[in-house]
């Protein structure tokens, strides 16, 4: 049996698990005005978003080391049976959330989901290097990265839903199912890499295999593929571009993730059942902005660009535009304008990321790729962390607009990192 176009239905699948990863994670935010009133009565409105911000930022430090060690283990047991590994964790630890009864239950369970749900993002990043080659990686992220966004436009009204007709503890189990239901077609359909997967097609094999050949820019030479061990990997101020490009960026999408649903609720007094309505629209933005960032990219790369130029350009373009739409968040009056700034900032953020997620694969080599994305996914939620930590001081009284410029300030450093940093973006040899 063979499969046309097998590639796009691992990533349609990887982009999928992402749908499942934001759902079982933005269900504890969604349900939060409800857990709260019933686990901590008597409490104050900043009294319960400090112990969400406790358990928010457990999660993210768990999250951050996670994607280190799934980076590792990705590389060591192959994308296949790491994307099996991280979604049945992660699916249990959202099970287990129905059974949480106070601060400390719900940080251990979220602990697991974290260290569990970290495993998509280096995973992703190394099966898009296997299964596509470099033309196609930058809108093959994009795909995988829609997934998220897509998670947040479900999971927001699907859970509001859900709770007309479940309790929240119901809720946690019944979206728990879901992972261990995509683990079916995961194993049935992604056999082996595309070199050695009995039904791929010749033509898509060669297709793929051969646009992956690493090629030196300056003298047109094959280069074999280039996989430092740790201590060169760290020494290269070009990983450091990546590191710090992903630290600087990733909490603009958690201030939003963990603190749509929160803000809401604070600034504009929205129930459960109205966040549903208004809490998915900033996620449209992300899912056309992740879309966009891929498909430009892909479209200057055919069009003669560089790599070095088509990413530089299009990350820069997704910060300038998340630049603007983060001030103007200090003051956006009515709920609908708040959110549809929101949308922008999110199109913004996806436009970046993408290529920002692909600078591993288009510098080192195959064994290497997992283990940078993992090591920046870590840098990425230590920064998340770090801003998460600080939302509940910034925004005391319900005041966001500290929180957003500091987001801004995050956007251009996000920028000058890959600017400076990566001086060339190209397929690194050994010194």
């Amino acid at each position: 049996m063979k499969i046309n176009n097998l590639r796009w239905w691992v990533v349609s699948l990887i982009a999928l698990a992402t749908v499942i990863n934001y759902i079982d994670r933005q269900a504890l935010g969604v349900l939060w005005p409800d857990i709260a009133s019933e686990l901590f009565p008597g409490k104050t409105n900043d009294e319960h978003k400090q112990i969400f911000a406790v358990i928010s930022v457990v999660f993210v430090f768990s999250y951050a080391f996670g994607q280190a060690i799934f980076g590792k283990i990705f590389d060591w047991v192959g994308t296949r049976i790491g994307f099996a590994l991280s979604i049945s964790l992660w699916s249990l630890a959202t099970v287990l959330h129905a059974f949480g009864r106070g601060l400390l239950s719900f940080a251990i369970f979220r602990s697991i989901l974290g260290l569990a749900e970290a495993g998509n993002w280096p995973g992703a990043t190394k099966g898009n290097a296997e299964w596509f080659p470099t033309k196609e990686r930058a809108f093959a992220q994009g795909v995988f990265n829609s997934g998220a966004a897509i998670g947040g436009i479900i999971s927001i009204p699907l859970i509001a839903f859900l709770t007309i007709y479940f309790s929240w503890k119901l809720i946690f189990i019944i979206v728990g199912v879901f992972g261990f239901l995509w683990l079916i077609p995961w194993l049935f359909l992604v056999k082996s890499p595309p070199s050695t997967h009995p039904w791929i097609t010749e033509e898509e094999k060669k297709y793929i295999l051969d646009g992956q050949i690493r090629v030196d820019v300056e003298d047109e030479s094959i280069l074999d593929d280039y996989n430092p061990n740790t201590r060169e990997l760290l020494s290269r101020k070009e990983s450091w571009g990546v590191i710090i490009a992903s630290a600087a960026i990733d909490p603009i999408w958690w201030l939003f993730v963990f603190w749509i649903p929160i803000y809401l609720f604070e600034v504009y007094g929205m129930d459960v059942k109205t966040i549903g309505l208004y809490g998915w629209v900033p996620y449209v933005g992300a899912m056309f902005g992740a879309w966009f960032g891929g498909l430009l990219a892909q479209n200057r790369i055919k069009a003669g660009w560089s790599v070095n130029r088509t990413r530089k350009v299009v990350i820069g373009l997704g910060c300038l535009i998340m630049l603007p739409s983060l001030l103007a968040m200090s003051n956006p009056g009515s709920p609908s304008t708040a959110v549809i700034i929101m949308a922008v900032i999110l199109f913004g953020f996806q436009t970046s990321i993408g290529n920002v997620q692909t600078l591993p694969s288009d510098m080192f080599g195959g064994k290497t790729i997992a283990t940078l994305a993992g090591y920046s996914g870590t840098a990425a939620k230590l920064g998340a962390v770090a801003l998460t930590s600080l939302v509940p001081w910034l925004t005391s009284g319900g005041n966001y607009a500290p929180a957003f410029v500091i987001g801004a300030a995050l956007a251009v450093i996000a920028m000058l990192s890959v600017l400076i940093l990566i001086p060339r973006i190209k397929p690194l040899k050994k010194r």
